[in-house]
């Protein structure tokens, strides 16, 4: 209600005065008046007081405030009486009604102010609802780049780590080609030297050549040097695949043939896996694909070692690849005994490892998952129906 309304709304009786309050001017007015006196609203209906049938008849004064009756006061006593009766009940009511209407705008104005509490406490409720979503939001946030320079630093690590083996490898390629280089010259001059020595036999006695079963020394020398050549060019097979393993010669993005970097791999680690231990290959034609070669060989040998500790001393390790208009996938399955499914969500988190301590450090996988996330691409484990363990990479073209 306004200010206005409270001043100029009509009262009626029953908001000035209570029925135990007309009953006790009632019963004051008949003292004076000596007569039952009536109390009635503006309906002519009673209110307190006297019974209607106690003055019926009687005269009726007007209880009058702002020039409208409020209600009246009836008594079988002189009218010039009641009148008075009535004049002096109306300063009452007009008190009553003043003292209503200051009520009223007190009320009004606590309303007011409490209205205006509320909505200064509701709009501190949302101020304080926004700021916790954003202090929740800019905590996530907080969390997320701590995650992402975690990241970032455990693949800075993984690079310098991976430069400081191709540095390694450089030299340890270097330092064996020098000593192949001179082993391969004098097993060629020896080759030589042991055809010459077989054309004296014309010219020595047989006796002599008997004697000394020089025969069988040619013909096994010629044996010895043949193993020794076999062996010399094994030797240059295995530095030339761990050249292209480690990527030396290539210390930047290139287009490889993915299949052949997996030959390499797979050549690498030949000597490596225990006899039992059979590796296919089932590789598809690929499309040349750009990445850093090195890394991805770093990647796809951790998890090929994941495979090979799972089948122990005897099993199969299958490397598969295929690929689409958009991506080449490379499968690398065994069959081991799995990975139980509570393991799974986690086989990628830093340091997490089953093995034994001392036997691993819990990061081969989440290097290799680090390798193949910089390269765009995906990486996915699961335990196949048939058993083992399937590793799933995709790399987009």
């Amino acid at each position: 209600m306004s200010s206005q309304a409270a001043f100029d709304r009509d009262f009626v009786l029953a908001e000035l005065i209570t029925a135990r309050d007309a009953d006790e001017m009632a019963a004051a007015l008949q003292n004076m008046l000596g007569s039952p006196v009536a109390v009635l609203d503006a309906g002519a209906g009673r209110f307190g007081g006297a019974d209607l049938a106690l003055v019926e008849g009687a005269a009726r004064a007007p209880l009058t405030l702002e020039l409208e009756p409020v209600g009246f006061l009836a008594c079988a006593c002189a009218p010039e009486q009641l009148a008075a009766a009535a004049r002096a009940m109306r300063w009452g009511l007009l008190s009553r009604a003043r003292l209503r209407m200051v009520s009223d705008l007190h009320m009004e104005a606590i309303r007011a102010d409490y209205a205006k509490l509320q909505q200064q406490n509701a709009a501190l409720k949302a101020s304080e609802t926004r700021y916790r979503e954003l202090s929740e939001a800019l905590d996530a946030k907080v969390q997320e780049q701590i995650a992402i320079i975690d990241d970032r630093q455990r693949q800075l690590y993984q690079a310098e780590r991976l430069a400081s083996i191709g540095q390694l490898a450089a030299g340890v390629a270097h330092e064996i080609n020098n000593p192949l280089g001179f082993i391969g010259s004098n097993l060629s001059s020896a080759e030589r030297y042991v055809a010459d020595f077989a054309k004296l036999r014309s010219a020595v006695s047989s006796e002599a050549w008997q004697a000394l079963d020089l025969d069988f020394v040619l013909e096994d020398f010629a044996e010895l040097l043949s193993h020794s050549r076999a062996g010399i060019d094994r030797i240059t097979r295995i530095v030339k695949d761990l050249k292209a393993f480690s990527s030396i010669d290539q210390p930047d993005e290139q287009i490889v043939d993915l299949n052949a970097q997996l030959e390499s791999l797979l050549s690498v680690i030949k000597g490596q896996k225990p006899a039992g231990v059979t590796i296919d290959a089932d590789f598809a034609a690929l499309p040349p694909l750009l990445c850093l070669p090195g890394h991805l060989n770093q990647a796809f040998l951790n998890i090929v070692h994941n495979a090979l500790q799972a089948v122990g001393e005897s099993g199969v390790i299958n490397v598969h690849t295929r690929a689409t208009a958009e991506r080449i996938t490379v499968r690398i399955a065994d069959n081991g005994p799995g990975i139980p499914d509570d393991v799974i969500p986690r086989v990628f988190d830093p340091f997490f490892t089953t093995r034994e301590v001392g036997s691993g450090t819990g990061l081969g996988l989440t290097v290799a998952r680090d390798i193949i996330l910089a390269h765009g691409g995906s990486v996915s484990v699961r335990n196949p129906i048939e058993g083992g363990t399937t590793v799933t990479i995709e790399l987009p073209l």
